[in-house]
């Protein structure tokens, strides 16, 4: 199939404007950088964009599609194999951060520039680009939320919300913040981002906290249900220490 030259023109901005944003930030980045590094004049971002601000968006944009489009094609295929039978909670969570792994280390220079961005966007909890992951995200998150929902029903949803909320957290902290952690903290030895040594360290702290015992305020306050409930959050916790394959989880 041809690819169109408007379509090669703004795949090159976005390009452009991928990589100089991940390197000093989109509000350092000028529209004048952009169209020199992309080797186009300022008409051609204006026809296809229209100011400053969309084209950050559709920078975004286009990494969030291809990461949720992952997501989703990895839960679909789970629940298709299982049948109508709940997934096991470690799959799904996988399922969600496993694409996220391997996106922040792959070797693409285009993927690589996504992380630096997503960085970008948490230290601006209140700009527009935190709107758009947000939106983003929802969407997505509630499939899987929902998920883990029927996968561990003794889990209340306001807590795997909670948890989700910590893992997502975790996890960009985990991708975008390693080399600085083991810099600050003196740490020693492997600290590099291979994407399958840095899913097993992850899994194991995603699913320990996915374990742990619900909080007093979640947990059932009367009679005998109260204690069918505490026996099933018990089994739900299960080991915290490593990934004890017989799990549920």
């Amino acid at each position: 199939m041809t690819i169109s030259r408007s379509t090669l023109t703004r795949d090159a901005i976005l390009d452009a404007a991928e990589h100089l944003f991940a390197e000093q930030g989109h509000d350092k980045t000028s529209m004048r950088q952009i169209t020199k590094a992309a080797e186009v004049n300022l008409s051609a971002v204006n026809y296809h964009f229209g100011s400053k601000d969309a084209l950050i968006e559709a920078v975004f944009q286009r990494r969030l599609d291809a990461l949720n489009d992952e997501r989703l094609r990895i839960l679909d295929a789970l629940e298709g194999q299982a049948a109508g039978q709940p997934l096991k909670p470690s799959a799904i969570v996988e399922a969600y951060f496993g694409p996220l792994v391997r996106h922040a280390c792959s070797a693409g220079a285009e993927r690589r520039a996504f992380m630096p961005l997503q960085s970008s966007n948490l230290s601006d909890p209140n700009g527009a680009i935190n709107a758009l992951f947000e939106a983003e995200r929802s969407a997505v998150a509630h499939r899987f939320t929902r998920a883990l929902l029927a996968s561990v029903p003794g889990v209340p949803e306001a807590e795997i919300v909670w948890r989700f909320h910590f893992m997502l957290g975790a996890t960009a902290y985990a991708i975008m913040g390693a080399d600085s952690s083991s810099q600050v903290m003196n740490l020693h030895g492997d600290t590099s981002l291979d994407a399958d040594v840095l899913l097993d360290r992850l899994m194991a702290f995603l699913l320990g906290g996915l374990r742990a015992p619900l909080p007093a305020q979640s947990l059932p306050q009367s009679g005998l249900q109260a204690g069918r409930d505490r026996s099933l959050t018990g089994r739900v916790a299960g080991a915290t220490d490593g990934c004890d394959t017989s799990s549920p989880l």
